[in-house]
Parts: structure tokens; sequence; C-alpha cells
């Protein structure tokens, strides 16, 4: 494999190695799941203020239709997934396990199909290029869900050298980019390019975790010709994915405290980003499905499969089946997403996995039956920012969060390894995230 360059180490603080669970779906192409007959769509399904209905209850709207317009820099479009009635514009359960204004639409007239005559985009502009990157309503589908065309749009002061390609998908369970790496390489590698021109970065490395080595070799061939594109294979390591720690495992650079990866000269995307970058730019394709994991043992069918955004959960068990009742059903990967209360939360832009436990898997104790903190320091071990998370958790426990800042909170990335590794089962990331939302309301 002439462009894989094996990496010996990865970052250096703390981490974990958590049972991977990929083999569920490991091997499952990606199939097309069936339309849903109600799409529940959110208006924020982004970083930043949520997106400005333009449709009204009773309205038609077309596959691919403008429904919610970005509201400011830090905003994101929002379109129709189906075509059909909107039949509600109200709040519904989200990812976020609080009800948010969501848009639904009842399925009424066919799909389209995107066309397949491949244009020519080398002659856009850098502009042009971000107009259509924004007006498709691309985010950082790895699960951040920063506007894309904002994180790409780099500020006059910044200098940007180095572009990384995240292919580590180091949460345990999730495939779905490694399927998109075995099953889409050309259009990724195109993706690749559009960005490279954007930023006019002297290099990029592509970062792929050792345990996906069948896509390190297939990507391999589709870079074989490709000038400045170096494929990086990375020790499995979770969490690998996290920006800071692969900037640290590929350009040994630290991203400073409070700072971003435009600091250090560098951006980062996932895959399954640049895909869509791919299809807003050569087909002005709005992001209005995307792949994703459907996985855990109780599961009748397992896979790695393209959903429409706004597909309620309700559905994808219809579609996929169950053995049993599941215990706990969780959003992305089991250290970061969030279980959700509802069978009609559904699925955003920012949906890389649903996971569903049997109670037999969820061996967790139940956080209201955590305990007190006996300053083991494995928190402190494990934390790959280097932080202090048993002083934060106290802290968030007896509420005092004008403390937290001491301690730096707002750079936690909520990994959970902090989490996994406590002996007491204190709910420490949950402690983290009251205590910043106490202080981002507080300003």
């Amino acid at each position: 494999m002439k462009h894989i360059k094996i990496r010996t180490r990865t970052f250096l603080q703390g981490g974990i190695h958590p049972p991977e669970n990929k083999s569920v779906t490991y091997e499952h192409s990606i199939e097309n799941l069936p339309l849903p007959k109600k799409a529940i769509i959110p208006l924020s399904q982004h970083l930043g203020k949520p997106a400005l209905p333009v449709v009204k209850k009773g309205d038609t709207v077309s596959e691919g239709q403008l429904i919610g317009k970005k509201d400011g820099n830090y905003s994101s479009h929002v379109h129709s997934s189906i075509t059909g009635k909107v039949t509600d514009i109200g709040p519904y359960y989200t990812a976020s396990n609080v009800k948010s204004n969501c848009i639904v639409i009842q399925l009424e007239g066919e799909i389209k199909r995107m066309n397949a005559d491949k244009p020519d985009w080398s002659n856009l502009s850098r502009e042009q290029i971000l107009q259509r990157i924004s007006e498709a309503g691309v985010v950082g589908m790895g699960g951040a869900a920063f506007p894309t065309d904002v994180k790409l749009n780099v500020p006059s002061d910044k200098k940007v050298d180095f572009f990384i390609v995240n292919g580590a998908e180091c949460e345990p369970y999730l495939t779905c980019d490694y399927r998109l790496m075995m099953e889409k390489p050309e259009e990724i590698v195109e993706g690749i390019q559009i960005i490279k021109k954007l930023l006019n970065v002297k290099k990029v490395f592509f970062g792929v975790e050792l345990n996906k080595r069948p896509a390190l070799e297939h990507i391999a061939e589709h870079l074989r010709e490709k000038d400045n594109i170096e494929l990086i294979a990375l020790k499995v390591k979770y969490p690998q994915g996290g920006e800071k720690q692969l900037i640290k495992a590929i350009l040994n650079k630290e991203v400073p405290s409070g700072g971003l990866p435009f600091d250090v000269g560098a951006v980062v995307s996932n895959v399954a980003t640049i895909n869509a970058v791919r299809d807003a730019v050569l087909f002005q394709k709005p992001v209005i499905e995307r792949v994703v994991t459907v996985t855990g043992r109780i599961v009748k069918n397992p896979g790695n499969y393209k959903i429409r955004i706004g597909t309620p959960l309700s559905d994808v068990i219809a579609d996929t089946g169950l053995t049993e009742e599941p215990a706990k059903i969780i959003l992305g990967g089991p250290m970061m997403g969030p279980s959700v209360v509802s069978l009609d939360t559904p699925v955003t832009k920012g949906t890389s996995g649903i996971l569903f436990l049997s109670e037999k898997e969820e061996k967790r104790v139940r956080y209201n039956a955590y305990r007190s903190c006996i300053h083991c320091a494995k928190c402190l071990m494990v934390c790959p920012v280097s932080l202090n998370p048993c002083m934060l958790s106290l802290q968030g426990e007896f509420e005092t969060y004008d403390q937290m800042t001491r301690y730096d909170i707002m750079d936690c990335i909520e990994c959970g390894c902090c989490n996994y590794v406590c002996p007491s089962f204190r709910p420490i990331v949950q402690f983290i995230k009251l205590g910043k939302s106490f202080l981002k309301k507080k300003g």
C-alpha cells in the first residue's frame, strides 16, 4: 500500500479501548430504507440558531424543497426529505431529548432521481462552491453538526496549510463511515479535491484506524495518482476521531485551550461530510438523507442504511425489526450518543447510528444509584484533553457551576472516557453538560 504510512503512535494523553462491536454491521453494504410515511424534520439540526420555517401548515412540498431558512451566519438551511403535505409545525422530541420546533410532512408522491450526468466543478469559484454548500444545508455529519460552509470559510486572519480527512470512526458499533469508504471511494476523493481547492492547502492527510484495513487498501488504490494526499493508518484508540486527537496524532500539534483547528493551520472533516459536500457542489443536492448504522444484538436486520432525514425511530424499527423490547435506544455510538425518550424522535443530519441495547447488554448502573467519588484518579488518566473530571463532577453534583471554569470545563469534548472507567458509576459527562449549559446561559 504505497500511500499508507503506519503510525506507531497516536494522541499521547488518555484514551481507552472499549469493545469495538463493529462485527454486527461491518460487512453489511449500504441499503435504502423505505421512505417514511411521515417525516418529522427539526428546524435545528446544527450548531447555531434554528432555521426559520418558510412553509406553513397545509402547504404541499416537494422532495429537496427548502422548508427552513438559515437564520444568520451560524445556522443552516433545512429541506424536505420527501414529497407531501405539511401537517404540523410544532415541538417534537429530538436527539437532544428536549422538544424542538419541527415541520411534519405526510408522504404524498414519488421520489426523484438525482441527475446522473456528472458536471464539471473545476471552473467554479471559491464563492460559488461555498454558496452551493450553504444552500444544500451541509453540516458536520460526524456528530458535531457545525455548518460546513462556515467551517470551510477560513477567516482572513487565519492560514490553513493542512486538510485532515477523518475516517477514524472510533465509536463502538458504528460502521457507516467504513462502508462509505468501501463503496464510495471515488466520490470521497472527489469531495477532497473540491475542499482542497476551496482551502488552497499544501497537504491533505486521510486518517483511518487500523481496524479498517480493507478501507485503507481500498482508499489507497484511489489515491495512487493523487498528489499531496497522504493516507495515514492510525492506532485503534478511542477517541481517535476527535478533531484535537486526530490533529495531535497526524500533525503532532496541539490545539490550544479554547482554540480551534484553524489555530494550528488545520481543518478536519469526516468522510460523510465530504461526500455530502461533493453532492452539493456537483449536483446541488441538499442533505435530505444520510447513511446510518442500525445496530445491536436484538436487531433482526442490522446494517448500514440510507435513511431520509426526519424518519421517526418507529419507522426504523418497523423496517429492520427487533427480537425483543430494547432497554435503551441510543442515537450515535454508545460513548457519546444520547439515549432517546420517544419513538417519534427523528433521524437528523447528525445521526450516524441507532443502537438498540437489550436489558442484558445495558449493564450500566442507573444514574440515580451512582456512588460518591472515591478520588481514584482513573478519570484523570483517561481524559484525552488533560482535564480533572473528578472535580468537575463534584462541582456539578453540588451545583457550584461558577467554579467549573477554574477547571477548563469548556475544553471538555464529552467523549465519555471518564464515565466508562468510573468505579462509582458517576454520570461525570452529564454533570459537565449541566455546567456548560448553565455557564452558556449566564454568558
